[in-house]
């Protein structure tokens, strides 16, 4: 059984641990849980981990955001992973931040990364998980807010959810996305959980 981990995130030094860049955190997170290690290849940063019979090609594509499409397709194609074994792991404004949700597939909700991997695979039903980034910013300031850090008061919940993250990633690949929905999605941070 073969699986494809996508964290979503742009490359680049002043991007790095950025609410937009979560999707890469949360990969990382991951891959180093289970010793993995990334190589650079073609258009994305690629670990393979072994885990319970399943091999997860996580990878984090270095195409930039709105271009991650062209690395989920070359991988999928290239490994062969079926549409229902992709899982995209991506930041949400919509969600507060105390908030993690997986879906089967749905709207990309204007995330351009999910735009673009929904262009390039002619869907967008394939499983993903959003990491609630709350929207807590002035009116104009959206983009400031998405490539901002997170504040000190968060750091903690961030925390929290990457833990919680990498056992939904687990979930999906040993009990199926519909039990990891069952599981996970009412699943609330507040302190002391």
């Amino acid at each position: 059984m073969k699986y494809l981990i996508v964290g979503l995130g742009n490359i680049g030094a002043e991007y790095e641990h950025t609410r937009h860049n979560i999707g890469f955190d949360i990969a990382d997170t991951f891959v180093a849980k289970h010793g993995g290690t990334y190589k650079n290849e073609r258009l994305a940063d690629v670990a393979e981990i072994k885990w319970k019979g399943r091999t997860l090609i996580v990878i984090k594509p270095t195409t930039y955001m709105n271009l991650s499409g062209k690395a989920v397709k070359y991988w999928m194609d290239k490994e062969k992973v079926p549409l229902e074994n992709i899982f995209v792991l991506v930041d949400d404004l919509a969600l507060p931040v105390e908030v993690l949700r997986i879906r089967p597939g749905g709207s990309d909700a204007g995330q351009n990364g999910l735009k673009n991997i929904q262009e390039l695979l002619g869907t967008n039903q394939y499983p993903r998980l959003r990491f609630g980034i709350g929207n807590n910013y002035p009116k104009g300031r959206q983009v400031d807010f998405v490539l901002g850090k997170w504040p000190k008061e968060e750091l903690g919940i961030v925390q929290w959810k990457l833990e919680k993250c990498v056992e939904i990633i687990e979930a999906f690949v040993s009990i199926g996305l519909e039990r990891t929905m069952n599981k996970y999605n009412n699943l609330k941070y507040s302190p002391g959980n």
